[in-house]
């Protein structure tokens, strides 16, 4: 990663830690919460770098669906 990139990364990461701290959360406990949400990412990158190639989340993110009773031009239940 490039010494911008890194610098870039961080000022978000200070800004994102601050907008917590200003709403009253004390800053060992954001650290703690990023901690563990890096960890988590981390893992769910490890088991599939690239989920929207997967068969059941592709699809979920696909355009949303017409099923909607007027999609069709058919009326809507109780006749409007």
């Amino acid at each position: 990663m490039s010494e911008h990139l890194r610098q870039e990364m961080r000022e978000r990461l200070e800004d994102f830690v601050d907008s917590f701290v200003v709403k009253g959360a004390k800053p060992h406990d954001v650290f703690d919460e990023i901690t563990s949400a890096v960890e988590a990412l981390r893992e769910a990158y490890d088991r599939d770098p690239d989920p929207m190639n997967d068969t059941v989340v592709a699809p979920l993110l696909e355009e949303p669906s017409n099923d909607w009773p007027a999609a069709d031009g058919k009326p809507r239940p109780g006749g409007k």
